[in-house]
């Protein structure tokens, strides 16, 4: 009789087990769901854009996938992977951050429906590991090969990345603009090395993103200091990067200097301003004619005497560089920041040939052109009527850089539009038909739910998705490899005509990182809460 009661239990206990597994991934999947169709209406060029309010009241404008998802208060730990995915796709592709989060939502959707028939996790997971595997292989045969010094081609990636963003209107200035920012600062012989760290965008207010232009040089925030009748313009400059203070040393916070007569108060203030003009003086005897000073915390980086002996001596003074400036300073000029007078030799100057201080709307920026030396950064000044304008300018412009980046790491470009994953579904739905058992539904369902791309595009736009998304697949098994959604006409179109390619490895990337998150939610079981 024990034994019988034994038994009953163990079968009650495994089947709460697998109740409880059950109800885990199905919270899981509920949530990931939730946060993928949260960005989904924001997908093509005719998605919509997402207002953030922030905590300190600041309002952010965007349709970028890993911005509105970094800013959004998610509590789910499941729905927190998807967040991590955007980030993930960021970083490796710079682009494809919403279309990476709504694929690994529909494969969250595919995976219920292939649960509900009885499938294994387990069997379900090592199928999208292999359908995954055939897609890069479908995506490989239909890229086309690009050379990276056609500027024209690369032209039409960052261009394609940039329709779909708020500053879409402007992504004929704008993507000339980053191809030629990236090429300046690539070595083709190490394209995995191009660090966008070297591009820097200024933002001014004032004037339209029509005004926005790349820069031959270096391009500073600050203005010149001009209260002790100081230059704006240098010609011939030689420039000095400083990280100490032109101003009087300062004792200890604890020490007290206590003057008791007028003969000591002069000797004090004499021995300043012999030390501040001795200062000066070893600045000018290495020809420097163009100063610019970190900022300092602890004591005043000048003083009115020290600005005074520069304005007299004609060397131009530009202040509050911050510490965060200095090494993209020092490596635009080709100098070496100087921390003490001691080591303020010639060998450390920056030769530059046009120093000056210009006006843009209703603010001053310091310019410098001409520097000596292959260029290692380039800077950007980015205008526009409001701030919302300017910080989605920016971001747009950061996804474009990645485009281009992408570009010169695998130079491959593929069709957009939708074209890939019609591709790659259709390819795989082949494949399907050659396996058999559960592998074979799980394939299937991996090639079913990439069409929620094309889907979405349609969607988006207000076309009838479902003609189009049949349409679109009769034509990928014809043969038409190209064949996309073009949103602006409404119909199908070759892609690649249109101009309107990205390139292979956002798409790569993208399927990679969605299957592998949606792979590491299926396969937990249990949550388990730590104090």
């Amino acid at each position: 009789m024990d034994a019988k009661n034994n038994i009953k239990n163990n079968r009650e206990s495994a089947s709460k087990d697998r109740q409880k597994a059950k109800d885990v991934r199905l919270s899981n999947i509920s949530a990931s769901k939730a946060v993928a169709d949260a960005v989904r209406t924001s997908l093509g060029p005719r998605g919509l854009d997402k207002m953030v309010q922030e905590e300190a009241g600041d309002v952010l404008i965007s349709n970028d996938g890993a911005t509105i998802l970094s800013k959004m208060r998610v509590e789910h730990p499941a729905a927190k992977m998807l967040v991590d995915l955007s980030k993930a796709q960021d970083i490796e592709a710079g682009d494809g951050t919403t279309t990476v989060v709504v694929i690994a939502g529909s494969l969250l959707s595919a995976c219920l429906t292939l649960l509900g028939k009885g499938i294994h996790p387990s069997l379900i997971s090592d199928a999208f590991q292999y359908a995954v595997e055939k897609a890069e292989e479908i995506l490989d045969k239909a890229a086309q090969p690009v050379d990276v010094n056609d500027r024209t081609a690369v032209i039409q990636a960052a261009a394609t990345a940039l329709s779909s963003k708020v500053v879409s209107q402007h992504a004929t200035l704008l993507a000339p603009i980053a191809v030629d920012a990236v090429t300046r600062i690539a070595n083709l012989e190490e394209p995995d090395a191009i660090d966008l760290r070297n591009i820097r965008v200024i933002k001014k207010l004032g004037g339209t993103l029509d005004d926005t232009e790349l820069f031959e040089g270096l391009v500073l925030n600050q203005h010149v200091n001009k209260s002790a009748g100081g230059v704006t313009k240098v010609a011939g400059a030689k420039v000095a990067l400083i990280q100490f203070c032109l101003s009087a040393p300062k004792t200890d916070i604890e020490n007290n200097i206590i003057v008791q007569d007028y003969s000591a108060m002069d000797r004090v203030l004499r021995e300043e301003r012999q030390y501040i003009l001795n200062l000066c003086k070893k600045i000018k005897n290495t020809g420097c004619n163009v100063l610019l000073i970190q900022k300092s915390i602890l004591r005043d980086a000048t003083s009115d005497l020290s600005l005074h002996y520069l304005a007299k001596m004609k060397i131009m003074v530009v202040q509050d560089v911050e510490r965060e400036e200095i090494e993209f300073i020092a490596k635009s000029l080709h100098c070496v920041p100087i921390a003490g007078i001691d080591s303020f030799v010639p060998e450390k100057l920056a030769k530059v040939d046009l120093v000056e201080e210009v006006s843009v709307g209703s603010e001053k920026m310091v310019k410098m052109s001409g520097i000596q030396g292959k260029h290692k950064t380039v800077s950007i000044i980015a205008r526009g009527s409001n701030k919302l304008m300017l910080d989605e300018a920016e971001r747009s412009l950061h996804d474009a850089f990645c485009v281009v980046r992408s570009l010169f790491r695998r130079r491959f470009l593929i069709a957009g539009g939708g074209a890939a994953e019609t591709e790659v579904a259709v390819g795989l739905n082949k494949i399907a038909k050659t396996l058999e058992g559960a592998a074979a539904f799980c394939v299937r369902a991996f090639a079913d739910a990439l069409e929620v791309i094309p889907y979405t595009l349609a969607e988006n736009a207000g076309l009838p998705s479902i003609e189009i998304v049949t349409e679109l697949r009769n034509r990928h098994v014809q043969g038409d490899k190209n064949a996309g959604i073009n949103v602006k006409k409404g119909n199908i179109s070759n892609m690649v005509e249109e101009n309107v390619v990205m390139p292979l490895l956002v798409t790569v990337s993208a399927l990679r990182l969605a299957t592998e998150c949606v792979r590491m939610i299926l396969k937990i079981d249990d949550i388990v809460m730590t104090r």
